[in-house]
């Protein structure tokens, strides 16, 4: 059951991540934003890998041009997603598409049985569909006009993009000879150099005040890089774990963290669709944690 504390302690470090973006995109550009996310992510993920070797002497696994290209396709549809996830912000019906975004639960378990060798049970299939009509009542995408074909399109194709980035760091992780969580903490260090690295030249090459803004705001972008990969090693931990759709699924609590944050913090009212998305989410964890 490892897994499961894996993937809460993701949510919990996500919805941290979500909350200094927040503040952060207040003087910061989208693209600055999305780099304090990976800016100092990568020497934190070396320590992370440099105390697991320290505790456990394992060799230095070979990545092959297989991997290589894995982990580079992961990188590129992380990104890929976080931009289709920006271009859902400026939707008028923007909880429509975030709610179909999370569809990458469902996608990652039909994607997942047939071209990943998934096996899920039935009891896992249930929760994922629970899960998936859970995060649509919430977004409330049931009500008459709140849809439209564009803002569906784009929430499905970021929803997929990162369901498959989940799918192939989970493969990523089982190429590789070495035991868990050396094996997640390997995937995880190669994504993120990749990612930064992509980052870091496109917006030399954009716009270079970006540089000094996050520098000015140093303390908030180091936060945003540690939550945020502190959050990764949860979230890769979790699927070299278990299957990617169950860890998705349970992940979707970060929806019930956000809205009681909303009505004990901020004093915000709930309204009836959320207490019927809220126990459909509580009832799609409890069946794929039994599952």
């Amino acid at each position: 059951m490892s897994w499961i504390l894996f993937t809460l302690g993701a949510v919990v470090m996500q919805t941290f991540r979500n909350a200094l973006q927040s503040q952060l995109s207040a003087t910061v550009s989208t693209s600055g934003v999305t780099l304090a996310r990976f800016l100092f992510a990568p020497p934190i993920a070396l320590l992370y890998l440099f105390i697991l070797y320290s505790f456990s002497d394992q060799i230095i696994p070979s990545f092959t041009a297989k991997f290589i290209a894995i982990v580079f396709l992961a990188s590129i549809l992380q990104i890929a997603a976080t931009a289709l996830m920006v271009i859902l912000f400026k939707q008028k019906n923007f909880a429509v598409g975030a709610g179909l975004a999370k569809s990458e639960a469902l996608v990652a378990g039909v994607v997942g049985t047939i071209f990943f060798g998934s096996h899920l049970s039935l009891f896992g299939w249930i929760g994922i569909f629970v899960g998936a009509a859970a995060v649509f009542v919430l977004s409330g995408g049931g009500r008459k006009g709140e849809l439209s074909l564009k803002t569906i399109l784009i929430g499905l194709a970021c929803g997929t993009c990162f369901a498959l980035t989940s799918l192939y760091v989970r493969e990523a992780a089982h190429l590789l000879k070495v035991p868990f969580p050396h094996s997640a903490a390997w995937v995880l260090l190669w994504v993120l150099c990749i990612q930064t690295s992509l980052l870091v030249m496109y917006i030399a090459l954009k716009n270079r005040q970006t540089f000094v803004l996050l520098k000015q705001n140093a303390k908030m972008t180091f936060s945003t890089s540690l939550t945020s990969c502190l959050g990764s090693i949860c979230w890769f931990s979790a699927m070299a774990l278990h299957h990617v759709a169950y860890v998705k699924t349970l992940g979707q609590i970060e929806v019930l963290f956000t809205i009681l944050i909303a009505v004990f913090w901020l004093k915000n009212p709930v309204k009836k669709h959320e207490i019927v998305g809220l126990l459909l989410i509580a009832f799609a964890a409890l069946l794929v944690m039994w599952a």
